[in-house]
């Protein structure tokens, strides 16, 4: 149901990805991730076309803790910056974070060995049923998808969605 990745440049922390529909209680997760008292990453699903575009995000948001260049106070917070196109950190959390009426959620983790009982403190406050994180295509809005990062037909044609996706997160420090 879940999906682990060990990062390469950090072997020391993996990233753990869980997909939850039927929620009904996006508003109280949302509202508990404000406060801080989730150290999870809370997505909308519909704005993700592959696990992989998380595992980038995150990745990235570990690499600019470890250097102290991030641009938001979390790494959470960090990840779904991370996943937006653009510099914005508030339209980032506006597209990608969850919303109170959402009724699915990618929950990402970052942790050590050590820490894996978080997993289970998490899934334990969603109000959910876990479905398989590598159905989150089956919750993609592409044509919202390519809109937001500027996909064109031309590119559709020599690549995929999510390779465009992957190219504009990685870019949009440079651009």
């Amino acid at each position: 149901m879940q999906l682990t990745h060990v990062l390469e440049l950090y072997p020391d922390h993996s990233v753990t990805q869980m997909l939850f529909k039927e929620v009904k209680n996006a508003a109280e997760l949302r509202q508990k991730a404000v406060e801080g008292k989730i150290y999870a990453a809370l997505i909308n699903p519909t704005m993700l076309v592959n696990p992989l575009q998380v595992l980038v995000a995150a990745n990235k948001a570990v690499h600019l803790q470890k250097i102290g260049k991030m641009k938001t106070r979390s790494l959470y917070s960090e990840i779904i910056f991370n996943l937006s196109p653009t510099n914005n950190i508030s339209e980032a959390f506006k597209r990608f974070g969850i919303s109170d009426g959402d009724d699915s959620v990618m929950v990402v983790l970052v942790h050590n060995k050590q820490e894996s009982k978080l997993l289970s403190d998490i899934t334990a406050l969603v109000d959910g049923r876990q479905v398989q994180v590598e159905d989150v295509s089956s919750l993609s809005d592409p044509a919202k998808i390519k809109k937001l990062y500027k996909v064109t037909p031309q590119e559709e044609k020599s690549s995929t969605l999510l390779d465009a996706v992957v190219c504009r997160m990685a870019t949009k420090d440079v651009m």
